[in-house]
């Protein structure tokens, strides 16, 4: 199993994306209508330090995110926020300030602040809009990521079913009815270039306005030719939208969500993913036996406050498995909500300290809360669980994988 535990931090740049030794034409091709601004555009990043690690027994952390925040607050507040990354930070002077080339700054410069501590910074995620967003990771691999939007309607239904096991699979759902899509395409490279995009505009660009006209405001069972004999599932059209990117492009995952609490993943090697997110509301104290109330206090600050203090938490659960492509259906979604919800019913309003069994002998981190609840989840999806994430606040994750 893999644990990561991810801070979240905010910062605003200016920046501008031209090579000095291209053509204007060949600028534009490669990032788009924004490398006119001859004096930088600007954007309000949010940055996501991912750390993995061994979790301290004693105190339940993988590491202590206060010390991400610090450690990792003062090189963004030094180097990135609230400048001109070309000109004011002296790693952009010959390589172009990219989502991806951003992420991989941060990577560089706040990973050996941490050379003290057992975790490792895995990796950086950076978002610059909701468009757009990158990953660096520590074996020097890049992602590139990038999300569009199209409405449409759909019966969900499979022509390799009949009326009744449509009706008994899909329910409702059989009825003509309306999704506004999202979907997150992401291009991989094993070793990022620093010096040439990972994607450039003209074909991404293009790409997308390709798939936005064949997708938006149709009726999905009908009027989309490639559709035709296929189930119509947020599964089937995931997998849709992965062949037609990937017929052009070289790329290596989709992510579908019909809603925002429920998506399909399609990875290269056909792999296919579920994933649901549900929330539960729930009281804690972050208190560690083996440590004296002084030791507590320093370690935990305001978590350990004695008379508590609450979240409303955030789960995301994957599941993966075998695809059906008679019903083109991983899971269903009736089961797998009821799964979720019930492994969360016994938490959700209680005190997880004092009215579970969960955290008698070990603190109530989100380290430990993630680690206690992905066996109720599992045991309940036949062990095809593949990661669970958990926010404690938007701020802070804690995600489990199996490896």
């Amino acid at each position: 199993m893999l644990l990561t535990v991810s801070k979240r931090l905010e910062f605003s740049v200016a920046r501008r994306l031209h090579a000095d030794s291209w053509s204007d034409a060949e600028n534009l091709a490669a990032f788009g209508p924004e490398t006119k601004a001859r004096h930088g555009s600007g954007r309000n990043y949010v940055a996501h330090f991912v750390f993995t690690g061994p979790v301290n027994p004693a105190t339940g952390m993988l590491i202590n995110i206060s010390e991400i925040k610090e450690r990792a607050g003062k090189i963004v507040r030094e180097r990135f926020d609230h400048k001109f990354l070309n000109k004011d930070n002296p790693s952009f002077c010959d390589v172009l300030p990219t989502a991806e080339n951003i992420a991989r700054q941060l990577h560089l410069d706040v990973a050996p602040l941490f050379s003290d501590v057992d975790a490792t910074l895995a990796a950086c995620h950076v978002a610059e809009s909701s468009e757009r967003s990158a990953t660096f990771y520590a074996d020097g691999a890049g992602e590139a990521n990038y999300w569009f939007d199209f409405s449409a309607a759909r019966k969900t239904v499979s022509p390799h079913l009949n009326k009744e096991e449509n009706a008994r699979l899909f329910g409702r759902a059989t009825s003509i009815h309306g999704h506004n899509y999202r979907a997150r395409l992401t291009f991989r490279m094993g070793r990022l270039d620093p010096k040439a995009p990972l994607v450039r505009h003209d074909a991404i660009d293009a790409c997308l306005r390709t798939l936005h006209d064949e997708l938006d405001h149709r009726y999905l069972n009908e009027d989309v030719i490639g559709l035709k004999d296929r189930p119509i599932t947020t599964e089937s059209l995931a997998r849709y939208v992965y062949e037609r990117v990937k017929a052009t492009m070289p790329l290596h995952r989709v992510r579908l969500h019909e809603r925002d609490d429920f998506f399909a993943e399609i990875w290269g090697d056909e792999s296919v993913f579920l994933g649901m997110r549900m929330s539960f509301n729930a009281a804690h104290r972050l208190n560690a036996v083996a440590l004296s109330d002084a030791e507590n206090a320093k370690l935990y600050g305001k978590c350990n406050n004695p008379l508590g203090h609450g979240h409303r938490y955030l789960t995301e659960t994957t599941v993966g498995g075998e695809y059906d492509k008679r019903s083109g259906t991983l899971r269903d979604f009736v089961a797998f909500r009821k799964a979720i919800a019930e492994s969360l019913a016994p938490w959700q309003d209680r005190h997880l300290d004092l009215e579970t069994d969960d955290f008698r002998n070990a603190p109530s981190t989100g380290e430990n809360i993630v680690r206690a609840l992905w066996p109720k989840i599992d045991n309940r999806l036949n062990q095809q669980l593949v990661r669970l994430r958990l926010w404690e606040t938007p701020n802070n994750r804690f995600t489990l994988r199996r490896a």
